[in-house]
């Protein structure tokens, strides 16, 4: 046995943690599988020491959220939470250090721990894979983690401006007011990885830029790590463009999904054609994360699935669509890195609706199965009279 603790501002903020009859608290004991005993402001965790551990970061990690925001939505708490389904069996190479007192960032599943591998040994990845898999998120994690390191000297994270099916017409203010709604998702995973007034330093001294990616032409940056978010969305001239800004000591990370493309009609993505045409570059990797890395809401991963064209194809037709997946009767490749490989299978999506590969070759590349953040915003929990603490609380794991 084990014990953990983590002090609190204040018996609110306790409150606050613990959730409208405690319903919070019954939460982090069964899925940690701790003890938990609450003394004065201090919550001591009893138990396993592996996850005496984790829960420590877990709780330590809430109370940040609580004493930033000064509520907790259910939302985040999902999100923060949810690390503690995963076995605590990383290794230091895996874990990234953001150096604030209450995070370190742990890979959830095996594709998440070839994506971090991935950026750690190569100067290069690409990484495609399904909404909320944490492409952007870790990606963020581990360039401010290199900054902080002194790898690097600046992180610069570029977006295209491409509205999602809407056309928004014109916005008013300044450049930097009209593309912020379409840089907006990366300040989030920055906000939620260090705290905001440091966020500001940075980006007030140039050491952070967040730019549209139609503002990189021209560019030279050298010990820089950039990455480029969206990337479905660029064309193969941009993507082009983009990939030859690096500069020496310098890193690129690209993220996407092949399946949600904002593009008009016939023009090809700039990230599936990156992905075939790089796959047998030396110094290149490239990442597929699937439905099984998605870490959002248990929900994303059924629509994620449900919106697979391959199995809308098998529902219409009754039969099984042939893909990669079916190849020796193997599983789904899950979190698959290529790198100069001329015979491993490629992260290739939609090909046939690109053009950008002969069909030949489209069948012969080895598909993968597709299945950042919470949102804030609401009221915060209702405290009920019957769920005052007050004196020693012991709360005893099933």
């Amino acid at each position: 046995m084990s014990e953990g603790r983590v002090t609190f501002r204040n018996h609110d903020d306790v409150r606050t943690l613990f959730g409208s009859r405690d319903k919070n608290l019954r939460r982090l004991r069964d899925v940690l599988h701790l003890d938990v005993v609450l003394r004065g402001d201090e919550l001591h965790l009893h138990g396993d020491p592996s996850q005496v551990e984790l829960g420590t970061e877990i709780v330590s990690e809430l109370r940040s959220i609580i004493e930033r925001k000064g509520l907790l939505d259910e939302h985040e708490f999902d999100r923060v939470l949810q690390r503690g389904h995963y076995p605590i069996d990383a290794t230091s190479d895996e874990i990234i250090d953001v150096f604030h007192k209450a995070r370190k960032i742990r890979p959830m599943g095996s594709g998440q721990r070839h994506y971090i591998k991935a950026i750690r040994e190569h100067d290069l990845v690409i990484c495609e894979g399904p909404a909320g898999s944490g492409k952007t998120y870790l990606a963020v994690a581990m360039a401010i983690n290199a900054l902080r390191l002194e790898q690097v000297r600046k992180i610069v994270l570029v977006r295209p401006a491409v509205e999602a099916g809407e056309k928004l017409g014109f916005l008013p203010g300044d450049m930097l007011a009209k593309v912020n709604p379409y840089l907006r998702p990366l300040l989030d995973a920055l906000g939620d990885l260090i705290d905001f007034d440091q966020v500001q330093r940075y980006l007030d001294k140039d050491v952070i830029e967040i730019i549209p990616l139609a503002y990189m032409r021209g560019r030279t940056l050298n010990n820089t790590f950039m990455i480029l978010d969206e990337a479905q969305n660029t064309t193969v001239t941009q993507m082009k463009m983009f990939l030859t800004r690096m500069g020496h000591h310098s890193k690129i990370v690209v993220t996407g999904d092949g399946t949600q493309t904002d593009l008009p009609d016939r023009v090809e993505s700039g990230l599936n054609d990156a992905i075939v045409r790089l796959r047998n570059v030396e110094g290149i990797a490239t990442v597929t994360l699937s439905g099984e890395d998605i870490v959002r809401h248990p929900l994303v991963r059924r629509i994620v699935a449900a919106y697979d064209d391959r199995r809308l194809e098998r529902n219409v037709s009754g039969h099984e669509p042939h893909n990669g997946h079916s190849v020796n009767g193997g599983h789904p490749v899950h979190g698959h890195l290529t790198e100069g490989d001329n015979n491993g299978p490629t992260a290739l999506e939609n090909s046939a609706n690109t053009g950008s590969v002969s069909q030949n070759e489209a069948s012969d590349a080895e598909e993968t199965s597709q299945s950042g953040n919470g949102s804030f915003g609401a009221p915060r929990p209702a405290i009920d009279s019957d769920s005052t603490t007050t004196g020693d609380r012991n709360f005893p794991s099933p």
